[in-house]
């Protein structure tokens, strides 16, 4: 089958699909690197801004069979501004894809993007895609998965919607899951003797060091915290629950601690705010999410009695 291969980055719906047989007749991608990238791994030129092309150049679109979407999730992540659909560069893009569909009705999808947009704004975000995909006659259903899940060294969970005008009765998520492994050999990933290499500064290499540090402190027998590390929030105390440290005085934020405990104390604004996490310099409350993973993390050296790890 025939498929597009949009917002493409290096091109991972094309290795995939292309490993299955199917052809690519037309890939987009914004990113003048990764669009060399996509040409010296696929012999294939991506286009650039697929806006332009939807609202000037459609029909540089060919018919396809499958239509392969990793549309940007910045605006959805927990980890940027959680604009959604209000971010006028990235957010409408799910807009583009549909008008694609709907010009070329292809008769399936594959759409990528951070689980967390199945939550985004109360759900109206998915709640709108959903129903604009149904309007168009495709029937829908989607899964997590995360590629730790088959074996690979990463933890990067990502939903994967898929849609269908024939109807879903013939594919089934059933087959992935069953490819699920609980084991996985770092080792197969590495090269010992590469021949083409850039060395890690030291700042790095002292980083994985530290890292390796603190995880030898934890008890053998306990597993690793499944939320994010903020090791900054080890030995700090600045408030983050019922206020926080934009709306507060030097003289106040100078009752706490900063990154790794380091006193605010007799320093101006700018100095405080510089010892403080980046996610912490917020101009109004912080979101639960938020809350939760400083507390996690504050709660951690003393659960697991971690020492000094200067």
């Amino acid at each position: 089958m025939r498929f597009i291969d949009l917002f493409a980055g290096i091109g991972g719906f094309h290795k995939a699909l292309h490993e299955l047989g199917h052809e690519c007749v037309f890939a987009s991608e914004l990113d003048p690197s990764l669009q060399e990238l996509y040409k010296i791994n696929w012999g294939i030129d991506a286009q650039g801004d697929i806006k332009k092309i939807v609202e000037n150049e459609i029909g540089l679109i060919p018919p396809h069979d499958i239509l392969c979407a990793g549309f940007p999730c910045q605006p959805f992540s927990k980890a940027g501004n959680q604009e959604g659909m209000k971010d006028k560069v990235r957010g409408t893009l799910f807009d583009e894809i549909i008008k694609i569909l709907k010009y070329r009705t292809p008769n399936y999808f594959i759409l990528e993007n951070v689980p967390y947009i199945r939550q985004h704004d109360n759900e109206e975000t998915w709640n709108y895609m959903h129903g604009e995909l149904k309007k168009l006659g495709y029937e829908v259903d989607h899964k997590i998965y995360s590629p730790q899940d088959f074996g690979i060294p990463q933890h990067r969970k990502r939903i994967f919607i898929v849609g269908s005008l024939k109807g879903l009765e013939h594919f089934s998520f059933k087959n992935i899951n069953e490819q699920k492994t609980s084991l996985m050999d770092i080792h197969q990933f590495i090269e010992k003797n590469p021949t083409h290499f850039k060395a890690l500064p030291q700042k790095n290499q002292a980083c994985i060091k530290l890292w390796q540090k603190f995880i030898t402190q934890i008890p053998k027998e306990t597993k690793l915290p499944r939320f994010p590390i903020w090791g900054m929030e080890f030995g700090a105390t600045y408030p983050f629950e019922e206020t926080y440290p934009f709306i507060l005085s030097p003289k106040e934020l100078g009752k706490y601690k900063g990154n790794f405990g380091v006193t605010l104390n007799g320093m101006t604004t700018t100095e405080q705010f510089s010892k403080l996490p980046s996610y912490a310099k917020m101009e109004e409350e912080f979101p639960g999410w938020k809350k939760h993973y400083i507390k996690m993390n504050r709660e951690l050296p003393i659960k697991y009695k971690i020492q000094n790890m200067s």
